[in-house]
């Protein structure tokens, strides 16, 4: 026979006894309540408090209460299972030093902390809580791709990211630097081509020397690293179950959600048959030929600029805008420049199927696509499709909700407070799995350090999730900090900000001859606060190096009047923001006609 509904709410109740060395059954609006709650506070003890005027079953579970401890009222306190009871008693038991000894029964756990990924995010949390003093677990665990592609340790950037995409934006920059060679006075007969083997093969082999570092690196530490799926199946239990499906079950004190994202597919005929994403692009034991990319996002443009870089026929199909969440009159440049070199845009049309032609590596692919505006629909072959129309968070499997952490259902992400704790005390999240965080690999290594360090190394210091620079390797670099200016219009109102900006020529592409004009700067200015910068934004070569500097200007308060006393560096890029004096609001000419 089924558990009754009341049986259901007894052990759940029974569960969050059990499970939490102090669980406090509270009402948010009452003062004896409060004061229990900030005498844990003051003793420097977690808790799990349950405001029972806020759930839509708190009067049943304060009945089961009742049932269980002979107490009306709230609070009702529990420490390590054992009921002290309300304000009163509880008070008591702190002042007779009774209550202290209910903490030295404390729960024995296997560690102090498991980390659930092991990705730069989760490595960085791992490694810092271990050099604290505390007994640590990282599992990981990549689930293969539908093309069967799988990975090592270090997670999406190392593998799968950053790292592969930057080196690889790399050989596409060496094929133009080639092309410019011959206007400096290089000579060469031999017929130049690219070669996608050897280049994947130094690339996979860089990979593993990191995968390799980051175990030697765990080790060290003397964290234990285990290549398994983790599940949670309790509040403070989990379930690791490696490549051959063996199980085995560990308790933590404390745990480190750190699963990050994988690709999403288009739930189209033939997507996941037929057709590649990023996780499988890098090491793709063949050259990709005629590719057709689908999707607008970083990943779809820095991918389709380096293909078309290293000689590849190269199509993007776009459904709405470029770079969604970035600032669009620099993501329309961007693409402007990858048209203008070679990349074809396919605009306002979705893929409806793909279909295979011929087998082969690559072989032949048909893909049938309709317009987003009207009944059109259109036909292309390709030999290769890359899908990369963004990313979905790794939390529908993992026991989140076993375990009662809420997880906004629109987008599979994890709520968490200012200090990346979940609703469940003992379960932190950090990474790309935040709800309305930055997607960022430094991000995530920055908040697992500060959340080891005020676990346990007594820090209060948290993971500043503004003003964080970073760049799009399109084939001319996008680097920003800061608002967008949709952002900072929808913010603080146009009439309150000035825009300064201007066109450059890098100095490097004058000889050759090369896109004059195409370059451009950009900054955002707040006039109601002293002209400080809130925007920064810059497209062309090198921009992540440029923004780095300056996203640590805007940390320290960057202003219009600073940039102008800046003496600037020549000839270089990154001087333009010292010499920046036409406004959009003017009207005034920003081409450049010499340096």
């Amino acid at each position: 026979m089924p558990p009754t509904g009341r049986e259901v709410l007894q052990g759940r109740v029974q569960e969050l006894i059990d499970n939490n060395p102090v669980m406090v059954f509270s009402k948010s609006y009452c003062p004896f309540c409060v004061r229990v709650k900030e005498l844990f506070t003051s003793m420097g003890k977690e808790y799990n408090a349950l405001e029972l005027d806020q759930c839509d079953d708190g009067s049943s579970i304060q009945e089961v209460l009742h049932e269980l401890t002979g107490q009306k009222t709230v609070p009702n306190v529990f420490v390590n299972k054992k009921h002290v009871g309300g304000c009163d008693k509880t008070l008591k038991a702190y002042q007779d030093g009774s209550l202290e000894k209910l903490f030295e029964n404390k729960i024995s756990y296997d560690y102090d902390l498991i980390v659930i990924g092991g990705g730069s995010g989760g490595l960085a949390c791992s490694k810092e809580a271990a050099s604290l003093g505390k007994k640590v677990m990282v599992l990981d665990y990549v689930v293969p791709t539908p093309m069967g592609t799988s990975w090592g340790l270090g997670g999406t950037c190392v593998n799968v990211g950053c790292i592969p995409k930057k080196l690889m934006h790399q050989a596409a920059i060496l094929g133009q630097s080639l092309k410019d060679s011959r206007k400096f006075g290089w000579e060469y007969d031999e017929q130049v081509r690219h070669n996608w083997d050897t280049m994947r093969e130094q690339i996979q082999n860089y990979i593993g020397s990191l995968n390799w570092g980051y175990r030697v690196s765990l080790r060290d530490k003397n964290v234990r690293y285990e290549n398994a799926y983790g599940e949670f199946v309790e509040p403070h239990k989990i379930k690791a179950t490696n490549r051959k499906g063996k199980e085995a079950f560990y308790t933590a004190e404390k745990f480190v959600v750190a699963t990050g994202e994988r690709p999403r597919y288009l739930n189209i005929p033939g997507d996941k048959e037929y057709c590649i994403t990023s996780d499988d692009l890098f090491s793709l034991p063949y050259c990709p030929g005629k590719t057709l990319v689908v999707g607008a996002s970083y990943v779809a443009l820095e991918c389709a600029g380096f293909l078309a870089g290293i000689g590849m026929d190269v199509t993007v199909m776009v459904r709405s805008i470029f770079l969604r969440g970035f600032d669009q009159e620099m993501a329309n440049r961007a693409a402007a420049y990858m048209e203008i070199h070679g990349v074809k845009f396919i605009k306002k049309f979705v893929p409806t199927s793909v279909e295979q032609l011929e087998e082969g590596t690559p072989g032949k692919l048909k893909v049938v696509a309709k317009s987003t505006e009207s009944d059109q629909v259109i036909e292309g072959e390709y030999n290769t499709v890359l899908i990369a129309v963004g990313r979905d968070a790794c939390t529908r499997n993992i026991g989140l909700e076993k375990i009662g952490v809420k997880i906004n259902e629109r987008n599979w992400k994890v709520p968490v407070n200012d200090e990346e704790q979940t609703n469940l005390p003992n379960v932190y999240a950090i990474g790309d799995i935040l709800d309305g965080k930055l997607e960022l690999t430094p991000v995530a290594i920055q908040a697992g350090r500060l959340l080891a360090r005020r676990l346990y190394g007594g820090s209060t210091a948290k993971c500043d999730y503004v003003n964080v620079p970073t760049t799009v390797f399109t084939p001319m670099e996008y680097g920003c900090c800061g608002y967008s200016e949709e952002k900072a219009i929808e913010i603080y109102g146009e009439e309150n900000l000035e825009v300064y900006h201007t066109l450059f020529w890098p100095l490097e592409w004058t000889v050759p001859s090369r896109d004059n004009n195409t370059c451009f700067a950009k900054i955002i200015c707040n006039k109601l606060d002293n002209d400080r910068v809130i925007g920064f934004h810059v497209l062309g070569p090198n921009a992540g190096e440029i923004t780095q500097g300056f996203g640590a200007a805007m940390k320290c308060g960057l202003t219009k009047e600073k940039l102008d006393e800046t003496i600037g560096i020549h000839p270089t890029c990154a001087e333009v923001f010292t010499t920046m004096d036409v406004t959009k609001s003017s009207g005034g000419d920003i081409t450049q006609k010499g340096c």
